[in-house]
Protein backbone atom coordinates (compact mmCIF):
# COMPACT_ATOMS: atom_id res chain seq x y z
CA UNK A 1 0.00 0.00 0.00
CA UNK A 2 1.89 3.30 -1.09
CA UNK A 3 1.86 5.91 2.09
CA UNK A 4 -0.18 9.08 1.67
CA UNK A 5 -0.01 12.17 3.92
CA UNK A 6 -2.55 13.95 4.79
CA UNK A 7 -0.96 17.37 4.23
CA UNK A 8 2.45 18.78 3.67
CA UNK A 9 4.04 20.63 6.37
CA UNK A 10 7.01 22.38 6.55
CA UNK A 11 8.43 24.78 9.28
CA UNK A 12 7.59 27.69 7.55
CA UNK A 13 4.32 26.93 6.89
CA UNK A 14 1.69 24.57 6.15
CA UNK A 15 0.73 23.49 2.79
CA UNK A 16 -2.48 22.90 1.15
CA UNK A 17 -4.19 19.89 1.96
CA UNK A 18 -3.79 17.30 -0.42
CA UNK A 19 -7.18 15.35 -1.17
CA UNK A 20 -6.95 11.72 -2.46
CA UNK A 21 -9.23 10.97 -5.27
CA UNK A 22 -9.78 14.76 -6.81
CA UNK A 23 -13.08 15.22 -8.37
CA UNK A 24 -13.38 17.62 -11.58
CA UNK A 25 -14.55 21.19 -11.77
CA UNK A 26 -16.25 23.34 -13.46
CA UNK A 27 -12.84 24.32 -15.56
CA UNK A 28 -12.27 20.94 -16.27
CA UNK A 29 -14.95 18.55 -16.06
CA UNK A 30 -13.81 15.08 -14.98
CA UNK A 31 -14.27 13.28 -11.48
CA UNK A 32 -13.88 10.18 -9.67
CA UNK A 33 -16.78 8.45 -8.45
CA UNK A 34 -16.78 8.58 -4.57
CA UNK A 35 -16.67 4.94 -2.19
CA UNK A 36 -19.99 3.05 -1.43
CA UNK A 37 -21.34 4.28 1.76
CA UNK A 38 -21.24 0.10 2.36
CA UNK A 39 -17.40 -0.31 2.12
CA UNK A 40 -15.92 -1.57 5.36
CA UNK A 41 -14.27 1.06 6.42
CA UNK A 42 -13.16 -0.36 9.59
CA UNK A 43 -10.82 -2.61 8.37
CA UNK A 44 -9.35 -0.02 5.94
CA UNK A 45 -7.34 1.40 9.23
CA UNK A 46 -3.81 0.83 9.54
CA UNK A 47 -2.37 -1.22 12.83
CA UNK A 48 -0.71 0.43 15.48
CA UNK A 49 2.94 -0.14 15.80
CA UNK A 50 6.19 0.51 17.87
CA UNK A 51 6.59 4.05 16.57
CA UNK A 52 2.88 4.96 16.66
CA UNK A 53 2.68 3.22 20.28
CA UNK A 54 5.52 5.48 21.37
CA UNK A 55 3.64 8.77 21.24
CA UNK A 56 2.03 10.30 23.45
CA UNK A 57 0.21 13.64 23.84
CA UNK A 58 -0.98 16.49 26.29
CA UNK A 59 -4.25 18.03 26.01
CA UNK A 60 -7.79 17.44 25.09
CA UNK A 61 -8.83 15.84 21.63
CA UNK A 62 -9.84 18.65 19.44
CA UNK A 63 -7.23 21.33 20.40
CA UNK A 64 -4.19 21.72 19.46
CA UNK A 65 -1.92 19.99 21.66
CA UNK A 66 2.05 18.72 21.91
CA UNK A 67 2.92 15.14 21.06
CA UNK A 68 6.07 13.59 23.20
CA UNK A 69 8.21 10.60 21.89
CA UNK A 70 11.97 9.82 22.51
CA UNK A 71 13.55 11.40 19.02
CA UNK A 72 14.91 9.73 16.86
CA UNK A 73 11.46 8.13 16.31
CA UNK A 74 12.23 5.14 14.31
CA UNK A 75 9.17 4.86 11.36
CA UNK A 76 9.23 2.52 8.84
CA UNK A 77 5.83 2.09 7.87
CA UNK A 78 2.89 4.00 8.35
CA UNK A 79 1.41 3.26 11.56
CA UNK A 80 -1.64 4.54 13.99
CA UNK A 81 -2.81 4.02 17.56
CA UNK A 82 -6.30 5.56 18.67
CA UNK A 83 -5.58 7.82 21.49
CA UNK A 84 -8.91 9.02 22.61
CA UNK A 85 -12.16 7.02 21.84
CA UNK A 86 -14.85 9.68 21.27
CA UNK A 87 -18.70 9.30 20.99
CA UNK A 88 -21.71 8.78 18.95
CA UNK A 89 -21.75 7.18 15.21
CA UNK A 90 -19.12 5.63 13.71
CA UNK A 91 -17.89 6.96 10.55
CA UNK A 92 -19.06 5.32 7.30
CA UNK A 93 -17.31 5.33 3.72
CA UNK A 94 -18.42 8.65 2.16
CA UNK A 95 -18.88 10.59 4.93
CA UNK A 96 -17.69 14.38 4.77
CA UNK A 97 -15.40 14.71 7.90
CA UNK A 98 -13.77 17.31 9.52
CA UNK A 99 -10.69 16.81 11.14
CA UNK A 100 -7.52 18.73 12.77
CA UNK A 101 -3.84 17.80 12.50
CA UNK A 102 -0.38 18.61 14.01
CA UNK A 103 2.43 17.36 12.56
CA UNK A 104 6.45 16.83 14.52
CA UNK A 105 9.53 16.03 12.54
CA UNK A 106 10.35 12.12 13.99
CA UNK A 107 14.09 12.76 13.67
CA UNK A 108 14.39 15.90 15.90
CA UNK A 109 10.82 16.08 17.45
CA UNK A 110 9.97 19.60 16.16
CA UNK A 111 6.62 20.87 15.70
CA UNK A 112 5.96 21.43 12.11
CA UNK A 113 2.96 23.08 12.58
CA UNK A 114 -1.27 22.98 12.86
CA UNK A 115 -4.07 22.66 10.80
CA UNK A 116 -8.22 22.08 11.53
CA UNK A 117 -8.60 24.28 15.00
CA UNK A 118 -9.17 27.61 13.66
CA UNK A 119 -11.37 27.17 10.43
CA UNK A 120 -8.22 26.72 8.01
CA UNK A 121 -8.99 22.91 7.22
CA UNK A 122 -11.57 22.03 4.71
CA UNK A 123 -13.68 18.35 5.49
CA UNK A 124 -12.48 15.43 3.47
CA UNK A 125 -14.76 12.87 1.97
CA UNK A 126 -13.40 9.38 3.64
CA UNK A 127 -12.88 6.52 1.90
CA UNK A 128 -11.35 3.07 2.66
CA UNK A 129 -9.02 3.99 -0.15
CA UNK A 130 -8.44 7.87 1.25
CA UNK A 131 -5.17 8.98 3.51
CA UNK A 132 -7.70 9.93 6.07
CA UNK A 133 -9.62 6.02 5.92
CA UNK A 134 -6.37 4.51 6.11
CA UNK A 135 -5.53 6.10 9.67
CA UNK A 136 -8.64 6.71 11.21
CA UNK A 137 -10.72 4.33 9.97
CA UNK A 138 -14.40 4.18 11.45
CA UNK A 139 -14.23 6.37 14.52
CA UNK A 140 -16.48 7.86 16.26
CA UNK A 141 -16.24 11.78 15.92
CA UNK A 142 -14.11 12.76 19.33
CA UNK A 143 -11.30 10.31 18.57
CA UNK A 144 -7.91 11.31 18.56
CA UNK A 145 -5.00 9.01 16.66
CA UNK A 146 -1.21 9.13 16.72
CA UNK A 147 0.23 8.21 13.51
CA UNK A 148 3.52 7.74 11.82
CA UNK A 149 4.44 8.18 8.77
CA UNK A 150 8.38 7.42 7.09
CA UNK A 151 10.07 9.34 5.00
CA UNK A 152 8.78 9.69 1.07
CA UNK A 153 11.84 10.64 -0.72
CA UNK A 154 9.27 11.45 -3.46
CA UNK A 155 7.77 14.04 -1.88
CA UNK A 156 10.96 15.32 -0.24
CA UNK A 157 9.52 14.69 3.64
CA UNK A 158 10.96 12.99 6.38
CA UNK A 159 9.30 10.74 8.59
CA UNK A 160 7.01 12.42 10.66
CA UNK A 161 4.27 11.94 13.51
CA UNK A 162 0.87 13.52 13.08
CA UNK A 163 -1.81 13.64 16.04
CA UNK A 164 -5.04 13.31 13.91
CA UNK A 165 -8.29 14.53 15.39
CA UNK A 166 -11.77 13.62 14.00
CA UNK A 167 -14.37 16.63 15.05
CA UNK A 168 -17.55 15.49 13.47
CA UNK A 169 -19.11 15.53 9.62
CA UNK A 170 -20.74 17.85 7.68
CA UNK A 171 -23.74 16.99 5.41
CA UNK A 172 -23.23 16.01 2.25
CA UNK A 173 -26.00 18.81 0.54
CA UNK A 174 -26.89 22.46 1.65
CA UNK A 175 -29.15 22.49 4.76
CA UNK A 176 -29.80 26.13 5.06
CA UNK A 177 -33.22 27.78 4.90
CA UNK A 178 -35.62 27.58 1.95
CA UNK A 179 -36.10 31.06 -0.10
CA UNK A 180 -38.53 32.51 -1.99
CA UNK A 181 -37.96 31.68 -6.18
CA UNK A 182 -36.40 34.89 -7.88
CA UNK A 183 -39.13 35.55 -11.32
CA UNK A 184 -36.77 34.63 -14.69
CA UNK A 185 -35.01 32.54 -12.60
CA UNK A 186 -34.36 28.33 -13.29
CA UNK A 187 -36.21 26.27 -11.15
CA UNK A 188 -34.89 23.48 -9.54
CA UNK A 189 -36.52 20.62 -7.78
CA UNK A 190 -34.05 18.15 -5.45
CA UNK A 191 -33.91 14.20 -5.09
CA UNK A 192 -34.36 12.91 -2.20
CA UNK A 193 -30.47 12.45 -1.78
CA UNK A 194 -30.69 16.64 -2.33
CA UNK A 195 -29.03 16.51 -6.09
CA UNK A 196 -31.06 18.72 -8.10
CA UNK A 197 -32.77 19.09 -11.25
CA UNK A 198 -32.85 22.51 -13.10
CA UNK A 199 -35.79 23.25 -15.47
CA UNK A 200 -34.96 26.78 -17.65
CA UNK A 201 -37.70 28.95 -18.72
CA UNK A 202 -38.93 30.06 -21.76
CA UNK A 203 -38.03 33.08 -23.63
CA UNK A 204 -34.62 34.48 -25.01
CA UNK A 205 -30.84 33.24 -23.41
CA UNK A 206 -29.62 35.92 -20.54
CA UNK A 207 -26.51 37.82 -21.22
CA UNK A 208 -25.92 38.76 -18.14
CA UNK A 209 -24.48 37.03 -14.98
CA UNK A 210 -27.13 36.59 -12.38
CA UNK A 211 -27.89 34.61 -9.39
CA UNK A 212 -30.05 33.95 -6.45
CA UNK A 213 -30.43 31.93 -3.13
CA UNK A 214 -32.17 28.80 -3.23
CA UNK A 215 -31.39 27.70 0.40
CA UNK A 216 -29.94 30.18 3.47
CA UNK A 217 -26.95 28.73 5.59
CA UNK A 218 -26.16 30.03 8.57
CA UNK A 219 -22.58 29.07 8.04
CA UNK A 220 -19.68 31.89 7.73
CA UNK A 221 -19.40 34.18 4.81
CA UNK A 222 -17.62 32.86 1.89
CA UNK A 223 -15.08 35.30 0.42
CA UNK A 224 -12.00 35.66 -2.28
CA UNK A 225 -9.29 33.23 -1.49
CA UNK A 226 -11.31 31.20 0.39
CA UNK A 227 -11.03 26.88 0.24
CA UNK A 228 -14.46 25.92 -0.58
CA UNK A 229 -16.11 22.29 -0.60
CA UNK A 230 -19.38 22.20 -2.70
CA UNK A 231 -21.49 20.30 -4.66
CA UNK A 232 -22.43 21.15 -7.83
CA UNK A 233 -24.79 20.52 -10.99
CA UNK A 234 -24.05 22.32 -14.46
CA UNK A 235 -26.68 22.51 -17.53
CA UNK A 236 -25.88 24.24 -20.97
CA UNK A 237 -28.98 27.16 -21.36
CA UNK A 238 -27.92 26.48 -24.96
CA UNK A 239 -28.57 22.77 -25.52
CA UNK A 240 -30.57 21.96 -22.31
CA UNK A 241 -28.06 19.01 -21.11
CA UNK A 242 -26.37 18.83 -17.86
CA UNK A 243 -22.91 18.49 -19.31
CA UNK A 244 -21.70 18.03 -15.89
CA UNK A 245 -21.93 17.50 -11.82
CA UNK A 246 -20.25 16.48 -8.78
CA UNK A 247 -23.30 14.67 -7.41
CA UNK A 248 -22.53 10.54 -7.48
CA UNK A 249 -18.73 11.00 -7.60
CA UNK A 250 -17.39 13.21 -4.45
CA UNK A 251 -17.67 17.03 -3.50
CA UNK A 252 -15.61 19.22 -5.46
CA UNK A 253 -12.70 21.97 -3.21
CA UNK A 254 -11.52 25.10 -5.19
CA UNK A 255 -10.09 28.40 -4.36
CA UNK A 256 -12.42 31.34 -4.86
CA UNK A 257 -10.50 33.17 -7.71
CA UNK A 258 -9.09 30.68 -9.02
CA UNK A 259 -8.73 27.72 -10.79
CA UNK A 260 -12.49 27.73 -11.98
CA UNK A 261 -14.03 30.03 -14.24
CA UNK A 262 -15.47 33.26 -12.84
CA UNK A 263 -18.57 33.11 -12.94
CA UNK A 264 -18.26 29.67 -10.17
CA UNK A 265 -16.08 31.92 -7.67
CA UNK A 266 -18.85 34.38 -8.40
CA UNK A 267 -21.61 32.38 -7.58
CA UNK A 268 -20.30 31.39 -3.88
CA UNK A 269 -18.37 34.82 -2.88
CA UNK A 270 -20.50 36.54 -0.46
CA UNK A 271 -23.27 33.61 0.50
CA UNK A 272 -22.94 31.42 3.50
CA UNK A 273 -21.87 28.26 4.16
CA UNK A 274 -24.97 25.77 4.09
CA UNK A 275 -26.81 27.77 1.36
CA UNK A 276 -27.71 26.52 -1.90
CA UNK A 277 -27.22 29.36 -5.41
CA UNK A 278 -27.97 28.87 -8.96
CA UNK A 279 -26.26 31.37 -10.93
CA UNK A 280 -26.72 32.03 -14.42
CA UNK A 281 -23.34 32.50 -16.74
CA UNK A 282 -23.19 33.73 -20.21
CA UNK A 283 -19.55 33.31 -21.67
CA UNK A 284 -18.24 36.38 -21.06
CA UNK A 285 -17.65 35.08 -17.31
CA UNK A 286 -17.52 30.96 -18.30
CA UNK A 287 -15.65 29.69 -20.98
CA UNK A 288 -15.91 32.69 -23.67
CA UNK A 289 -16.88 33.03 -27.16
CA UNK A 290 -16.47 30.50 -29.05
CA UNK A 291 -13.58 31.53 -31.84
CA UNK A 292 -10.30 29.71 -33.98
CA UNK A 293 -8.16 29.87 -30.82
CA UNK A 294 -11.25 29.00 -27.97
CA UNK A 295 -12.68 25.45 -29.17
CA UNK A 296 -13.82 24.73 -26.01
CA UNK A 297 -16.99 22.29 -26.26
CA UNK A 298 -18.53 25.30 -23.72
CA UNK A 299 -17.15 28.20 -25.12
CA UNK A 300 -20.51 30.42 -26.72
CA UNK A 301 -22.64 28.79 -24.22
CA UNK A 302 -24.63 29.85 -21.50
CA UNK A 303 -24.66 28.05 -18.45
CA UNK A 304 -26.46 27.42 -15.37
CA UNK A 305 -24.74 25.88 -11.95
CA UNK A 306 -26.80 24.93 -8.70
CA UNK A 307 -24.08 24.71 -6.17
CA UNK A 308 -24.40 23.72 -2.65
CA UNK A 309 -21.77 25.23 -0.25
CA UNK A 310 -20.53 22.34 2.20
CA UNK A 311 -17.69 24.21 3.89
CA UNK A 312 -15.28 27.19 3.58
CA UNK A 313 -11.80 27.93 5.06
CA UNK A 314 -9.33 30.78 5.53
CA UNK A 315 -6.06 30.85 3.67
CA UNK A 316 -3.46 29.16 6.18
CA UNK A 317 -1.72 31.60 8.66
CA UNK A 318 1.78 31.98 7.37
Amino acid sequence: MRTRRLALLSAAALSALILAGCSGSPAAPEASPSASASADLCSAKVAPGAASDAVTVDGKAGTESTATFTAPLEVTELQSTQLDEGSGDKLQAGDIVQFALSAFDATSGEKLGAQGYNNDLLPQQISPDSALGQVVGCAKPGSRYAVTFPAAEDQGTSAQVYIIDVKGTVPDAAWGEPQAPVDGMPTVELDKDGSPTVTLPKGDIPTEFKKSTLKKGDGAVVEAGDSVLVQYHGVSWDTGDVFDESWGKQPFTFTVGSGVVQGFSDAVTGETVGSQVIAVLPPSVAYGEKSESNTSQLAGQTLVFVVDILAASKPAAQ
